[in-house]
């Protein structure tokens, strides 16, 4: 994978993907180049506004693309369901590739429409819903893969197993993520690192039914996006904001550069499950294999995960294609 660049993307004529979080950096990018590279695409994102604003400007930069806009709330479970339903005007059963990219950092303490802390709600929850909702179209499509987009930053922090299974979770007071005890970067990084357990259980799980589905994970290194200053921003800390924007100017890569590493894990042929790919240096360069903190390659910390995520979500994974099933 030394110096791989968009050059390198295989032709996507005839693929669906769904990109969440595609209105801007490195979330437009990926979604820009899949349809540049011939896939027809649906941009999926929170603000309708801002997600048409980014379909006009991605037609008006690649004239040919297929790709259209479709709202899409992670931090509210129904809203994810309904996407899911509404997708099957899209392609009919298949789905090539599902690019779980859309997320928040280090936001002041704030919960889902679900109850759950955002963050974790946000990066984590509503795209193991929305997988597992989508997961028949996937099983369905040969040579399918769902990428998610984690953060070097995972690294701070392991997810607390106790707390989510013992009743002091993201929904409770007491709970590590509850707004008494919050702290943004902790709650981040343990979303992060939830996304690599996820990424290495649904591998695994995929295996055992069978299916060549791959999942795979990517970071985008240090790139330069609007989602660093946002929380600095909600919370009134103008200084804050100050110094991460002069950081996003001084070492930061182009979210062109951010987004090289889940175009590699979307579509580079024989990419592994479980991968894990971003910046050769960690912060900026060409995709390669990277870093991941041990407790995120701990099977029985992602089985225990993955129940607490069924829990909830409601939404359990049908593995065998017959269609996934949905409890309250």
């Amino acid at each position: 994978m030394t110096r791989w660049n968009t050059s390198h993307i295989p032709d996507q004529t005839g693929r669906s993907v769904v990109v969440t979080g595609a209105n801007s950096g490195i979330g437009y990018v990926t979604a820009r180049e899949l349809a540049r590279h011939g896939a027809r695409v649906v941009l999926a994102c929170r603000n309708e506004a801002r997600g048409a604003a980014a379909l006009e400007r991605l037609r008006t930069e690649v004239p040919t693309a297929e790709a259209e806009f479709r709202p899409l709330d992670l931090a509210d479970l129904s809203s994810v369901r309904d996407f899911a339903t509404g997708l099957d005007t899209f392609d009919g059963d298949r789905l090539d590739l599902l690019i779980n990219n859309a997320g928040v950092m280090a936001l002041p303490y704030r919960t889902t429409a679900d109850g759950f802390e955002m963050q974790f709600g946000t990066n984590h929850l509503g795209h193991f819903a929305l997988t597992g909702l989508l997961l028949p179209k996937l099983l369905a499509t040969p040579g399918a893969r769902v990428v998610t987009v984690s953060s070097m930053l995972h690294a701070l922090a392991g997810i607390d197993l106790a707390a989510l299974t013992d009743g002091t979770g993201p929904t409770a007071p007491s709970g590590p993520d509850s707004e008494r005890s919050y702290r943004p970067w902790i709650a981040y990084a343990r979303s992060k690192s939830a996304n690599l357990l996820f990424t290495r259980e649904l591998s695994r799980r995929l295996a055992a039914a069978g299916s060549g589905v791959v999942a795979a994970a990517s970071h985008p290194g240090y790139a330069a996006t609007n989602l660093q200053t946002a929380g600095a921003r909600m919370a009134g800390r103008s200084t804050a904001e100050r110094v991460i924007e002069l950081g996003n100017r001084i070492i930061a890569q182009p979210a062109d550069g951010g987004a090289l590493g889940t175009l590699c894990a979307a579509t580079a042929p024989h990419m592994r499950p479980d991968s894990f790919v971003g910046p050769k240096s960690g912060l900026r360069g060409a995709p390669a294999p990277s870093f991941r903190a041990p407790w995120t390659t701990k099977d029985a910390v992602g089985e225990r995960l993955w129940a607490a995520s069924e829990e909830c979500t409601g939404v359990r994974y049908a593995f065998e294609g017959r269609g996934t099933s949905v409890h309250s």
